[in-house]
């Protein structure tokens, strides 16, 4: 037994049958966050799934072009100290045409090889806002998925290494305007 399994809150977020007393809320354990585009996507969001075109600039669930510049929708788990889950955020990431271009041939056949491939993190994640624009790696491990991220330095990459806290994840939550910590606490 872990140290996180002693948790109570850790034990509540994952008790898919427990009500919030103060609001009816229930949880069933770690989800994960996504963003809809870069950081530096100048136009209003996607207004659904389909694809958005204003000029030269397009913005899809998976791809992005803003000017000359090419985004790819990426993923980048970090492990949960004291547990077999990872949280993962889907951020977009900026890479050189060549490597958006070969990404896309995976798409239409998937025994294509890609990666690994550099890039740089396009948004700025919650606990880790001074690592927007860091240099990370992308890699395919498996076609039907989207590519995964790697930090190569950074508070970031050691994020990766040692994982993060059940804390810093309710802290990640926070931040992203979903603060769970209240429903939470004890009955």
């Amino acid at each position: 037994m872990t140290l996180l399994a002693l948790d109570s809150r850790w034990r509540r977020f994952n008790a898919p049958d427990r009500v919030c007393p103060c609001c009816g809320r229930q949880f069933s354990g770690i989800y994960d966050i996504g963003f809809d585009a870069p950081d530096d996507w100048p136009h209003r969001p996607r207004p659904d799934e389909n694809d958005l075109e204003i000029g030269d600039d397009r913005l899809g669930p998976e791809f992005c072009r803003i000017g000359e510049r090419y985004f790819l929708r990426a993923v980048l788990t970090l492990p949960l100290r004291g547990s077999d889950d990872g949280f993962s955020f889907g951020p977009w990431v900026e890479v050189p045409e060549p490597v958006f271009r070969a990404y896309l041939a995976t798409v239409d056949n998937p025994d294509q090889p890609f990666g690994p491939a550099e890039g740089l993190l396009a948004n700025a994640l919650p606990l880790f806002e001074d690592e927007a624009d860091s240099a990370v790696t992308l890699t395919l491990p498996d076609p039907a998925q989207r590519p995964q991220v790697t930090a190569t330095d950074g508070p970031l990459a050691e994020a990766q290494a040692q994982g993060i806290s059940f804390d810093d994840l309710l802290e990640i939550y926070a931040a992203c305007g979903d603060d769970i910590r209240p429903h939470l606490a004890a009955d």
